[in-house]
């Protein structure tokens, strides 16, 4: 199994400069990303819900012509757990997004990739470093596509 798993800081406490996010605010935006994820993953042509049950739902996603099925569950205030089905394009993996709160509004969303693909060797190892990079500058953009949204929310 490859596992993969990084930090991405959401309020810097020592730069006075910067906007605090609540923890609110940060679970409405992940929520947001998950129920329309269109405008945050690049690349993705269109979003199709397909079904709600509880907490969790069931969606299509299209990347051109590459149909993707996945699940998604939601602990509130706490973690979103993308689940994708395997295909003949790609193995069964999951994304776990998890708000970490060391100090009181100190925080992080740690990312949590896992699929069943074998653990890499020789030149595949560079490969999977690229794809660490991209899922590292995807989640970047998430969160400040979930500023963005934060910040369009208080203007209105």
């Amino acid at each position: 199994m490859s596992r993969f798993s990084h930090l991405v800081e959401i309020n810097d406490l020592i730069n006075p400069l910067g906007y605090v996010l609540t923890r609110e605010q940060l679970w409405s935006g992940l929520v947001r990303r998950a129920e329309e994820p269109t405008q945050f993953v690049l690349g993705l042509d269109s979003c199709r819900i397909i079904s709600r049950a509880g907490r969790s739902l069931r969606r299509e996603l299209r990347f051109g012509t590459l149909l993707v099925r996945d699940r998604v569950s939601f602990a509130p205030l706490d973690s979103v757990r993308y689940s994708v089905e395997a295909s003949t394009h790609f193995p069964a993996s999951t994304l776990v997004m998890r708000i970490e709160e060391p100090q009181p509004e100190h925080l992080f969303v740690r990312f949590e990739y896992a699929d069943q693909r074998p653990e890499p060797q020789g030149e595949d190892v560079e490969a999977l470093q690229v794809l660490h990079s991209a899922y590292r500058a995807a989640d970047i953009d998430t969160i400040r596509g979930i500023r963005r949204f934060i910040a369009g929310s208080r203007l209105n």
